[in-house]
């Protein structure tokens, strides 16, 4: 059956519309094509890019980016008509799924769906530095983009675009809706004027108050536009959102002048870039108006604990090119709530003497989702801290990932087995998943290039992500010798749940312990590429706790942690005591 997405999809802002072909004999040569055909597996993020260029929500792009467009873009933001575009959109491949390729190849989803068949017309080769350090001004594999990059293929391909089918999605399909059809939505509503609010996080009060304003203050409606693709890792998951987006524009937004869509763009986390590229997307959807936070799109610190971004630079960016995008900025003002007047201000209209309540994300997380408390309601709406809660449980219920890391023989799975008892101690279940027994098992066949190293440490990520997220405690002990990868582990863990242990054992006391002498194979150049030895080990440089085993005792060290996790709130006192 056809996708109901795929019913009117129009380009309204010059762009070519891809092929779609819907029906008909056309469509099920173009099937019967791409069985005979090699296919290409789309990820998450180039499937939700796919479906952007095919209901025009990148117009005028049709097609993924051309090595000119690319470049273009990278340089000066420009694609090669000189239209400007700020965010390279890539279908980037590896040299082995493009053996085989010819003129044209067929481009399946994760459960090899047909999406479409593309007529290869260019590969070109791409650099991951060249494009971080361009596009999003820093290549710290604390962004989460940068260290994503390390799992791209090294080619990307262009070319013509034939779409059988759009991604079929089963949630909330009431509010996924294509460009043409926000805009039809939005023209029932009978205003010249739309402000878009962009997010990727629950809605509290400030927010309502925010985007309420903002729709007064430019004298049109609202489109309330979440971001339901890929966003910053660690966010709150798209469900729970939606479900709060929902639920308070049902009971507290007028339905005359707001209209909720969901958007499954797959952000870049580029800030001022990104804001640009935001208001474009919008743009296509119909806004006139677009609201632009501070640090909008940010994805936080880099590895010196410095904001990736300015706070402004967003806001400066979208104004530099307001006129020539279509589409006019709203800054979001900082609001702050009067408790004795029962209302919200601008911070510069707050009297000098008010009583001002806040609360910040530090404190949302652990005073109260941590504990189990029910935030107030002059912060947030009851429902949305009730879905909240329901997501989030306390701490002390939530899974977490102790990551050890370090030097071959520096102590590692020893101070993990003692770390494993003292927990189940206190009563959690805990998953070792140690190096050596990992490349038995989960990866074996694997060899010791960096590729293959990376490969293997992100299958560790992986497996303790899901542990973590069924909140149970993953144990993981692995030389994991690169920044970039145990990053991405971070990231697929979540930050808040994941303590990254340095055991920093000097190399010296490392090779005396190496009983198995795979230290002096390696100095002997029997063994190449191991770690310490001729290949690099990056030290941690923001490591949760840093161990030192040359006179501390396994039992010590694993006590440590443990007083750290309390300190964390991951015990309760009965849990404490054993």
């Amino acid at each position: 059956m056809m996708n109901p997405k795929t019913a009117s999809l129009v380009t309204p802002y010059g762009g070519n519309l891809i092929n779609l072909v819907t029906k008909g004999e056309e469509r099920l040569e173009l099937i019967a094509q791409a069985g005979r055909l090699p296919s290409i597996q789309l990820s998450t993020r180039a499937l939700c890019d796919l479906e952007l260029l095919a209901t025009g929500a990148f117009s005028p792009l049709d097609r993924f980016m051309s090595q000119a467009d690319y470049e273009g873009v990278l340089q000066d933001m420009r694609l090669r008509s000189g239209i400007l575009f700020p965010m390279p959109i890539t279908l980037t491949v590896d040299a082995q799924s493009l053996a085989g390729v010819g003129d044209a190849v067929a481009l399946r989803d994760a459960r090899n769906n047909l999406i479409a068949v593309m007529q290869v017309e260019e590969v070109f080769d791409w650099n991951p530095q060249t494009e971080a350090s361009q596009v999003l001004g820093t290549t710290d594999p604390r962004h989460p983009l940068v260290s994503e990059m390390i799992r791209w293929g090294r080619k990307a391909i262009s070319g013509a675009l034939k779409v059988v089918d759009l991604p079929q999605y089963f949630d909330f399909i009431q509010l996924r809706r294509t460009p043409a059809q926000v805009r039809a939505g939005l023209a029932e509503l009978g205003f010249d004027k739309v402000v878009a609010f962009q997010t990727r996080n629950p809605l509290h009060r400030i927010h309502e108050e925010l985007t309420k304003r903002a729709a007064e203050e430019v004298g049109g409606s609202l489109l309330i536009h979440p971001v339901v693709g890929m966003t910053k890792p660690g966010d709150v998951d798209h469900y729970s959102r939606v479900r709060i987006y929902r639920s308070l524009t049902e009971r507290y937004y007028d339905p005359q002048r707001t209209l909720l869509s969901l958007l499954p763009l797959a952000m870049r986390m580029a800030g001022p870039r990104e804001a640009v590229w935001h208001a474009i997307i919008r743009r296509n959807y119909g806004a006139t108006h677009f609201i632009v936070g501070r640090d909008h799109a940010g994805p936080g610190k880099d590895s010196t604990g410095k904001p990736f971004y300015g706070p402004y630079d967003a806001q400066e960016l979208v104004a530099q090119y307001a006129d020539e995008v279509g589409v006019q900025p709203v800054y979001f003002k900082e609001l702050v709530y009067l408790p004795d007047q029962e209302k919200y201000v601008e911070v510069t209209q707050a009297p000098p003497d008010a009583r001002i309540a806040t609360i910040s994300g530090t404190q949302v997380r652990e005073e109260y989702l941590a504990k189990g408390r029910l935030l107030p309601e002059w912060f947030t709406r009851k429902e949305t801290a009730e879905i909240l809660m329901q997501m989030y449980p306390p701490l002390h219920q939530q899974g977490f990932c102790i990551w050890f890391t370090g030097l071959s023989g520096s102590g590692k799975s020893t101070t993990a087995e003692v770390l494993t008892s003292l927990l189940l101690e206190r009563g959690r279940q805990v998953t070792v998943l140690d190096g050596d027994v990992v490349r038995t098992h989960l990866s074996k066949g694997l060899g010791f290039s960096q590729e293959d190293r990376d490969t293997n440490i992100l299958r560790i990520g992986f497996v303790a992500s899901e542990i973590v997220r069924h909140s149970g405690v993953a144990v993981c002990a692995a030389v994991s010798p690169y920044r970039a990868a145990r990053n991405e582990c971070r990231k697929m863990v979540g930050t808040e749940r994941f303590i990254e242990v340095f055991v920093d054992t000097p190399i010296d006391v490392c090779e005396q312990r190496d009983v198995k002498g795979m230290y002096a194979r390696a100095r002997r150049g029997e063994i190449k590429g191991f770690t310490g030895v001729d290949d690099p080990y990056e030290n941690p440089t923001d490591a949760e706790m840093v161990l030192s085993t040359v006179d501390i005792t396994p039992e010590e060290n694993a006590r440590r942690i443990i007083a750290y996790l309390e300190e964390r709130g991951f015990f309760t006192v009965d849990g404490a005591r054993g």
